[in-house]
């Protein structure tokens, strides 16, 4: 699963807080290890690299061409590692028979550089492209179907649920104006729409809010992660890790609320005088806080600046639920 930081041009891709979640979520020599949003391969490389020539690893992604990438840049890591074809939100379907033999697991949530750079796959509004934003034909219509096909208060809704973006009616209502004389087929197209109504001072922010909230929609991100999670939890060996970096606040939400919740002993509520729940806790924090990149790290690599990393543990199987 992948974000647009408003960049407009390729850059060298670089992993953000690549040491941190290194010495995070690579904690054992000689461990086994499941980057589920492999990308380019940045962090399992440091992964294989602190855990040894003894460490395995597993790569998901549903993207070929990042999978390619990857398998490229560990040719030359230490270890043994696989990579997948797959969605992290079924990572237990199809890591069948493995459940609890992972010691750490990393998911992060952000797109790469080499993806948003690429016109023909229309995730950004920074090169004219198809309109199309999914990340593998299989998953459904593309961007440019939910364009034509919502109507002007479904656009509305999902511009502000999705994207955050106060101005969503203003920007409905220019798409549904500018829909009703062409479809709009193209990311230039929806982009200039969306910038004859949007402030001048705010026009990055707004595209990337609308660009973001169609990616969303178009790929079930939010749903494939609330699926990933339990999944997870699942695959994690006891006192294994799980990492998470989203990069904005609808994903680090669903974290830090399965996190939260996943760490509690009773979910009942406050006024009950013992519990029923039968709820157990299955999670201990890593961190307690979401980690962010440091001031250097920003200012070398602007997309880090909204990424947030946040790390929990299984805890033993006679604890967990």
């Amino acid at each position: 699963m992948r974000r647009d930081r408003g960049m407009s041009e390729a850059r060298e891709h670089e992993p953000v807080m690549l040491e941190r979640c290194g010495e995070l979520v690579a904690w054992r020599e000689g461990g086994r290890y499941l980057d589920a949003t492999i990308g380019n391969g940045g962090h399992s490389k440091e992964f294989l690299r602190r855990a040894g020539e003894d460490a395995l690893l597993v790569g998901l992604d549903l993207d070929v061409a990042s999978l390619n990438r990857a398998r490229s840049l560990l040719r030359s890591a230490p270890g043994r590692w696989f990579l997948v074809q797959a969605s992290f939100a079924r990572m237990d379907r199809t890591l069948r028979g493995v459940e609890g033999s992972f010691d750490g697991i990393f998911l992060d949530l952000g797109y790469s550089s080499a993806q948003l750079a690429d016109a023909r796959r229309g995730l950004s509004y920074g090169a004219d492209g198809p309109l199309d934003m999914r990340l593998t034909p299989s998953i459904g219509p593309p961007a440019s179907e939910l364009i034509r096909s919502l109507e002007a208060g479904e656009l509305e809704e999902l511009i502000r649920t999705l994207g955050e973006e106060r101005n969503a009616r203003r920007i409905a209502r220019a798409i549904d104006q500018a829909r009703e004389r062409d479809p709009i087929r193209t990311t230039g197209e929806l982009a200039s729409v969306i910038s004859s109504v949007a402030s001048s001072r705010f026009r990055i922010k707004t595209l990337s809010r609308v660009f973001q909230a169609l990616r969303i929609r178009v790929n079930h991100e939010l749903e494939a992660l609330e699926s990933a999670l339990p999944a997870a939890v699942r695959l994690l060996a006891p006192d294994g890790r799980l990492g998470v970096i989203s990069f904005h606040s609808l994903e680090d939400r669903i974290v830090k609320r399965f996190m939260v919740l996943s760490a509690k002993e009773c979910i009942c509520p406050p006024d009950f005088p013992e519990c029923r729940c039968e709820h157990r806790a299955s999670l201990r924090f890593v961190t307690r806080r979401a980690i962010q990149a440091s001031g250097e790290e920003v200012k070398r690599n602007p997309r880090s600046r909204s990424a947030r990393l946040r790390v929990a543990a299984r805890l033993p199987d006679r604890r967990a639920a």
